[in-house]
């Protein structure tokens, strides 16, 4: 069975304690589950990480650029949260592994402070959802099945 790698950056396994107005109160295992079960529900299976560290995101964006070349990964839902506005190393490592990404959101940024208006990640990502809660993972996987039909 194919895959969709869900990556989750830094501070994300706070969701459902931090900042619940803005992130709501899901937890990061709830979205793990949401994801799951919208992978299935198109033939995928999903894997969800989760890290901190800028350099491990990097590692499995690697990691998935060989899979999506080898064929068994369709693609990647990213949300590299604050690492968004600040990381050129995750728009190289994108890039030059060529991996399929949608960029994610769970709030709108755009409607945030300023400096979280700029992403590094859009320019390198095959479609962005941003600021429809954690249902938008769904909506990301779902894309990714819309644009790469399981096989």
């Amino acid at each position: 069975m194919k895959k969709i790698l869900v990556l989750n950056g830094p501070n994300l396994n706070l969701l459902g304690t931090r900042e619940p107005a803005q992130y709501g109160y899901e937890t990061l295992a709830d979205v793990e589950q949401l994801c799951r079960d919208e992978a299935a529900k198109h033939g995928f299976e999903a894997d969800c990480r989760q890290s901190n560290y800028e350099g491990q995101l990097i590692e499995w964006i690697h990691e998935a650029g060989r899979e999506i070349k080898a064929g068994s990964m369709v693609g990647v839902v990213f949300n590299p949260g604050a690492y968004t506005h600040t990381s050129i190393a995750l728009h190289d490592a994108i890039k030059g592994a060529d991996a399929i990404v949608i960029e994610l959101h769970i709030s709108n940024v755009h409607a945030r402070e300023s400096f979280r208006h700029h992403s590094y990640i859009s320019p390198v990502a095959r479609g962005i959802v941003v600021g429809f809660g954690v249902k938008g993972y769904g909506l990301a996987i779902e894309a990714l099945a819309r644009l790469y039909p399981a096989q």
